[in-house]
């Protein structure tokens, strides 16, 4: 059983990814930028933000001695920090510029995998932090990437459904169409099957997709064979496109979330969790803390939906529609952990939160504690104040798809989508000729004037920002 933990709630857009250490959390965001928190009391760590990335972060990764932390972004680059201090150690940049998309370290911390939007796939030196070798899929993006456990091969899947297998010299060794509608995650267990008879060893690998289907393989090496990608079967629990898969430290167990639902494989017991929609970041984040905390192993792709916050999204739900489970995550969230089972019995739910006097607290709910009800009365006001100043959210298509920010001068670009004129230009300056949204080639450099979006946003600051 699930149980929440913690709250965070300091990124300001949508957080994209999540990542373990032995001694922390490191998560990543639309807002351009990385926190870590300490796994002891979840507290921010003292250089937290790290900063430097100048488009949205799209994956963070650690590696295995949790001393280095990879993150990569639109901007084409892949950034090393030191993550006990918090120094930018070297910014990689990928050939060609392209948004990268994915990064993972080699189990013996000697590679370092980034792939990106064009196809593009780099295998970097992790101690030189120096380009060792590079390839590229045939089509689509790189969007998904695992290594084998003993760090001589790894996986990557394309937007367009391609796995592909490769060797630490970056020689493709085996590429298969796997998920129609494009491959999502993969990951391979750390556990591998020897068959002493034929002299054959086996890895598993689970992949999952847009189709709304996990599916299991066997990969096979074979000293006479060489190298084969064997279909197992198809796990069909989901009833959504399928974010995330991970294998649990033994192999035993698999888990997958998507935007509607979690599924665990436990051998033979096969469980479907139904998550509302504040559900399943909660809890496929927790289940897989559970992963880590008892099996040794956390990997997750985090769906966005929700603004500067893991559990919550102050910015795009009023507070005064709160449900009484959300005022008591809010409790959790500011240390008030104590109230939560008095506020729980009077079903205090947000607009009540909000009328909340200190006479409510002393002869309704009877909280003792001056300091107590003190702290109370301040979290509510700066509650208040900040829905008073985020009242109404930002509707999605007045905000750049590139610095995901309000457009004030928004231009049509060739690809039939708005930004901001100046985002745009510095996209095609750096010699990037590819939309930001399709990643197809742009037909034209020219931008045209979006007078009309222009009118709507300076009509809406109108009406909501007097």
């Amino acid at each position: 059983m699930a149980t929440l933990i913690h709250t965070l709630a300091d990124h300001t857009d949508d957080v994209n990814y999540c990542a373990f250490s032995s001694s922390c959390l490191a998560t990543c965001s639309l807002d351009k930028t990385i926190r870590l928190y300490s796994l002891k009391d979840f507290t921010e760590l003292p250089y937290s933000p790290l900063k430097g990335h100048t488009y949205a972060v799209h994956c963070c990764c650690f590696s295995p001695s949790g001393h280095v932390l990879a993150s990569c972004s639109t901007d084409g680059t892949t950034m090393v920090w030191d993550t006990r201090d918090g120094r930018r150690l070297a910014v990689l940049e990928q050939p060609g510029g392209s948004p990268v998309r994915v990064c993972r370290f080699s189990p013996e911390s000697t590679y370092l995998v980034s792939g990106a939007a064009d196809g593009s796939v780099v295998l970097w030196n992790a101690q030189s932090l120096k380009l060792y070798r590079s390839g590229n899929v045939k089509d689509g993006s790189l969007v998904a990437c695992a290594f084998s456990p003993d760090g001589n091969f790894f996986v990557t899947g394309s937007s367009c459904g391609d796995l592909t297998i490769w060797d630490d010299k970056m020689r493709c060794l085996y590429n298969e169409k796997t998920h129609d509608l494009g491959v999502t995650c993969c990951d391979v267990s750390s556990q591998p099957i020897s068959d002493g008879e034929h002299g054959s060893r086996y890895f598993q690998m689970a992949s999952c997709g847009q189709d709304n289907q996990i599916k299991l393989w066997l990969i096979l090496f074979a000293d006479f064979l060489g190298i084969e990608l064997k279909y197992k079967c198809t796990l069909s629990g989901h009833s959504a496109p399928v974010l995330a898969c991970a294998f649990s430290y033994d192999g035993q167990m698999l888990v997958s979330g998507s935007n509607k639902d979690l599924f665990l494989d436990l051998g033979e017991c096969l469980v479907v969790r139904e998550l509302g929609k504040q559900g399943l970041l909660l809890t496929l984040f927790l289940e897989m803390v559970l992963f880590h905390c008892c099996l040794g192993f956390f990997y997750c792709l985090l769906s966005s939906f929700f603004k500067g916050s893991i559990t919550e999204n102050e910015s795009k739900m009023a507070v005064e529609n709160w449900s009484e489970e959300d005022v008591l995550a809010w409790l959790h969230a500011q240390g008030l952990t104590d109230l939560v089972g008095i506020f729980k019995m009077h079903n205090i739910d947000g607009k009540e939160l909000l009328n909340l006097t200190k006479e409510n607290l002393t002869n309704e709910l009877k909280i003792v504690s001056l300091g107590l009800r003190s702290k109370v009365l301040r979290k509510i006001e700066e509650l208040r104040m900040k829905t008073e100043s985020v009242s109404v959210a930002i509707p999605d298509e007045f905000l750049c798809p590139i610095t995901r920010e309000l457009m004030k001068d928004p231009v049509i670009a060739a690809d039939g989508y708005s930004y901001e004129k100046d985002a745009m230009e510095n996209w095609i300056n750096n010699k990037r000729r590819s939309s930001p949204m399709t990643n197809l080639p742009l037909r034209s450099l020219l931008l045209t004037p979006n007078r009309t979006l222009k009118m709507a946003i300076s009509r809406w600051l109108e009406t909501h920002q007097k």
